[in-house]
C-alpha cells in the first residue's frame, strides 16, 4: 500500500526520524503508525549495540534549577555534528526538563523516567537509531538548595556549573562564582574539604620537589606545608583569588553581598579533558 505524506509526518513528529526512515518504516509496516514506531526503535537498539564499544565524547551538557533542586546532565554522542543538532539539544532538554521536575536523585531514575512512548533510556536509543551514533547519558550531577546559580559557559554546551549559596543576595554573586568554578575548576569547596588521596599526592608532591632542589631534611616538612598552603589557595573554591577582581578572595568577594554568605555547595562538569 502507498505510504501518505501526512503519515509520514506524524510518525516523525512521534519519533524525531528523518522523513526517509519514516517513509520506509511505513511502507514496512504497511502504513501501521504503532508498527512503524517498533521498527523505528529497533533499528536504535541495533545502532546502539553494534557502536556500544565506539567513544561517545562530543554531545550537551545542559543545566537547570528550579524550586530547590538543580541538576546538569550530559547527553553525548560521537561526533560535534550531532551534538549541535536542533534535535538532539532539544532531547538533552527534554530530559534534563524532566529530571528537574521529579527531582531525580540518580541517573538510573533519569533513564527510568517516562518519555515518549517508552521510558528516557529508550529516548536516547531511539535517537541513536536516527543519527547512526553510539548515544550515552552522562554526568548527573544534582544540588538541593534554595539559591541556585547556573552557569552554561558561553552558551556553546560544552561546560556547566552549579553554584548553591546560603543566602538570598543579587543574583550577579551567585553567577559570578557559578563562573570562576568555570575558569578555575576547584577541587573543593575549602581546604577541610579536599579528599584525603589528594592531600597526601600534593604533600608528597612538594616534598619530594624539595628533596630535588636540595634543601636539608630537617626543612622538608616546613617547605612543603608552605606549598600546600598554595595548594588550597589555587584548589579549594572560597580560598582562590576571585577572578573579577584579584584582590579579592571568593569568599571575601561573597562577604561584600552579605558578611554571613557562602558557598554550601558547587558542581561541574565538562565535555572536554583538562
Amino acid at each position: 500500500m502507498g505510504v501518505g505524506l501526512e503519515d509520514i509526518k506524524k510518525l516523525r513528529t512521534m519519533t524525531g526520524a528523518g522523513l526517509g526512515d519514516c517513509k520506509k518504516a511505513l511502507a514496512e509496516a504497511n502504513g501501521d503508525i504503532e508498527a512503524a514506531i517498533e521498527i523505528i526503535r529497533k533499528k536504535g537498539q541495533a545502532v546502539a549495540a553494534k557502536r556500544s564499544d565506539r567513544e561517545a565524547s562530543e554531545g550537551a551538557v545542559l543545566c537547570k534549577a528550579e524550586n530547590g533542586f538543580g541538576a546538569i546532565i550530559a547527553l553525548k554522542c560521537e561526533t560535534d555534528f550531532v551534538g549541535k543538532n536542533a534535535d538532539f539539544v532539544k532531547l538533552a532538554q527534554d530530559i534534563l526538563d524532566a529530571a528537574v521536575a521529579n527531582k531525580c536523585k540518580t541517573l538510573d531514575e533519569v533513564k527510568n523516567l517516562p518519555m515518549g512512548n517508552g521510558t528516557v533510556a529508550d529516548a536516547v536509543t531511539d535517537r541513536s537509531g536516527i543519527t547512526g551514533e553510539k548515544m550515552e547519558l552522562d554526568g548527573y550531577l544534582t544540588i538541593e538548595s534554595d539559591n541556585i546559580s547556573c552557569y552554561n559557559h558561553q552558551g556553546k554546551n560544552m561546560l556547566c556549573t552549579m553554584v548553591a549559596l546560603n543566602k538570598s543576595v543579587d543574583p550577579a554573586y551567585g553567577h559570578a562564582v557559578a563562573m570562576q568554578v568555570a575558569a578555575m575548576n576547584p577541587v573543593s569547596l575549602c581546604e577541610q574539604d579536599v579528599p584525603e588521596k589528594i592531600r597526601q599526592e600534593e604533600y608528597e608532591i612538594a616534598a619530594d620537589k624539595a628533596r630535588q632542589e636540595g634543601k636539608p631534611e630537617n626543612m622538608i616538612e616546613r617547605i612543603a606545608q608552605g606549598r600546600m598552603q598554595k595548594f588550597y589557595k589555587e584548589a579549594c573554591l572560597l580560598n582562590q583569588e576571585f577572578i573579577q577582581d584579584s584582590k579579592l578572595s571568593v569568599a571575601a568577594y561573597l562577604k561584600q553581598a552579605d558578611k554571613e554568605c557562602t558557598v554550601t555547595a558547587f558542581k561541574r562538569f565538562t565535555l572536554r579533558a583538562e
